[in-house]
């Protein structure tokens, strides 16, 4: 009686300590996800420091969005007076939709709803705000919209988007979204010098 309550409360024991241990575990992961984004926006903010070129500020930041997320295409969408200026980053990786690119269906409509909602928007979000499109082709590609903005006010936001084969993860996501803040700051910065300068 004495041996079977003592292996009853090893057993309690041992899954205790296995609990334990998951979370140890679990929480190191968590840690490592935070360092990774937080040495990601150091060197990303590190990149841009000083520049005050816009096409040269959004060429960097293609870049090192598109070293963080390996073979994704990296548009931005910037609002204008009229319209929206796109600056563009292909992939060395080739995304086929039968000849068209994801940018030539976001049409005004859809482009100026991205911007109004003010969130990362999925694929789904994207449908649901109007997107037609060929679905076969749509498909195959993992894609998202990321804002950009300054106190409320939307300056565009950041098309990226690969192959669904490499589907764009959350914790990918998470490390871009960690720089949007700046980046739209940055950005901001050089409308204000480039409409001074004219």
């Amino acid at each position: 009686m004495l041996i079977k309550k003592l292996n009853k409360e090893r057993k309690k024991q041992a899954k205790q300590i296995d609990i334990l241990c998951n979370d140890l575990i679990g929480a190191q992961r968590e840690f490592i996800k935070r360092l990774n984004t937080i040495s990601f926006a150091a060197s990303f903010y590190e990149s841009i420091l000083g520049t005050n070129d816009l096409s040269k500020l959004l060429h960097i930041a293609g870049k090192l969005i598109k070293d963080e997320l390996p073979h994704a295409n990296v548009t931005f969408f910037l609002r204008q007076a009229e319209g929206f200026e796109l600056h563009m980053f292909e992939s060395d990786k080739p995304i086929t939709l039968e000849k068209h690119r994801l940018e030539n269906y976001l049409g005004a409509e859809l482009v100026e709803s991205i911007c109004k909602s003010n969130k990362v928007c999925t694929l789904d979000d994207m449908f649901a705000m109007g997107l037609q499109g060929n679905l076969v082709g749509l498909n195959k590609v993992s894609a998202v919209t990321i804002p950009l903005g300054e106190l409320g006010q939307s300056l565009g936001f950041i098309l990226i988007y690969r192959s669904s084969q490499d589907k764009l993860t959350a914790n990918e996501l998470s490390r871009i979204c960690a720089v949007t803040r700046g980046l739209s700051r940055a950005i901001q910065a050089c409308q204000v010098l480039m409409h001074s300068a004219n």
